[in-house]
């Protein structure tokens, strides 16, 4: 089978939330077809970094775009019906490659990851087409809307309406649609396109995210917590500004020796600045997150704005580290509260969750390893994939007998 792939962040490294789900499927699917993948980067050091993808598919094209004229471009938006997500990921000549990849080959398939890079192929085609929305945008954006001051509250919100509105037209515009999570998969079904869907979960490299010790663990810092995640994203921001300011002086007044350590790249300055706060230290960049993590009692993920899954949870997790997420960082993990990981949403639930692994040992082993093993069962890539293939094949049946249904004797009559 001749497969286009299209994306809206080149996936290779997978060293991030929108590159790693579809990585995983260009891999697999380039194991047994022919996968041509078409993508864009944002700087001359992306595109080197994005040849890598070569050994995983048959063909590759790389489209730069500038990041000033992209956010112009989403700026020009704001008093049209176009999203400004579709605009940031446009790109003239990746259209023009599309374009002329259909013209000149005959794919037996188009699929497409994120629905801001849907309308290169929305019109047409003539090619069976799954869109593979992974998060549904609009609900990030209109909640985004709730945390951000006026007017920028209603530029978040302009923008969730239109989303909204894009992301209903484009799924009546695909033979099949996807989603990560029941969760967003249930939000997808609330539209009422008509159109087939499903869902299936991001997986995890559990031999990458894994202990480093054998058998008994990795040793530890008791009074170390970790928080990891892209610093440059607001719900990461937003989440440890919050946890500074409201939980890690409850924990330090029961127990004044514990830190915090904000792993992630691209700190803004009001991120670097919670570094002045005793207790927390910010790294920036790192070229390997699994030390920080080996070597902390637990990871905290406290978000209170997440859709979809969070990676950064079922890497700590593979790695056999406990978790103390919020309810909404644990709503996309196919995991056991209480089990598997912690989950607590206010302060003091928070801090007593968090105290309850720094000064239970037991607990703590209990947690890390029953939460290794959950990843090992529920959340791995094969698993996942195999769940792709079935929706992949539903979807080229559906297809088929559609066409055979509207070009038969009866239907022509």
């Amino acid at each position: 089978m001749k497969v286009l792939y299209l994306c809206h962040r080149f996936p290779f490294p997978p060293k991030r939330g929108g590159k790693i789900r579809p990585f995983n499927m260009i891999r697999h699917l380039g194991r047994r077809h022919e996968v041509v993948v078409c993508s864009l980067a944002r700087s001359q050091d992306e595109a080197a970094e994005a040849r890598g993808i070569a050994p995983y598919c048959t063909e590759f094209h790389v489209h730069q775009v500038n990041e000033t004229l992209q956010r112009l471009r989403m700026v020009a938006t704001l008093p049209t019906p176009i999203t400004a997500s579709a605009s940031y990921f446009h790109s003239e000549a990746m259209a023009n490659t599309v374009r002329r990849l259909l013209s000149e080959r005959r794919f037996d398939l188009i699929f497409v990851h994120c629905s801001s890079v849907a309308h290169y192929v929305s019109q047409g085609a003539g090619v069976p087409k799954i869109l593979d929305f992974g998060d549904m945008d609009s609900q990030k954006w209109l909640e985004y809307a709730n945390y951000k001051p006026f007017p920028l509250s209603s530029g978040y919100w302009w923008e969730g309406r239109r989303l909204l509105a894009e992301e209903r037209r484009l799924a009546r515009r695909f033979d099949f649609c996807t989603a990560t999570t029941r969760a967003e998969w249930e939000t997808l079904q609330s539209y009422g396109t008509g159109v087939p869907s499903d869902w299936f979960p991001n997986g995890v490299d559990s031999e990458y995210f894994a202990p480093s010790g054998a058998g008994s663990g990795d040793p530890y810092d008791p009074d170390s917590i970790v928080f990891v995640g892209r610093m440059d994203y607001y719900p990461n921001q937003q989440c440890m500004f919050d946890f500074c300011r409201y939980v890690l002086p409850l924990i330090r007044a029961r127990r004044s020796s514990v830190r915090l350590t904000i792993v992630g790249a691209d700190p803004s300055p009001a991120v670097k600045k919670l570094a002045e706060i005793e207790g927390v230290a910010v790294t920036g960049s790192v070229p390997d997150v699994r030390p920080y993590l080996r070597s902390a009692a637990l990871t905290v993920a406290p978000l209170t704005i997440a859709r979809g899954t969070q990676n950064k949870v079922l890497e700590a997790m593979a790695t056999e580290v406990p978790v103390v997420a919020s309810t909404a960082a644990a709503g996309g993990v196919d995991a056991i509260a209480g089990e598997h990981l912690l989950v607590a949403d206010s302060p003091q639930q928070l801090c007593d969750a968090v105290l309850r692994l720094v000064e239970n040992p037991e607990e703590r082993m209990r947690i890390a390893r029953s939460g290794r093993a959950r990843m090992l069962s529920h959340h791995a890539w094969p698993q996942s994939m195999e769940r792709l293939d079935r929706i992949i094949d539903r979807c080229l049946a559906g297809r088929s007998s559609r066409f055979v249904h509207s070009t038969s004797p009866t239907a022509a009559s």
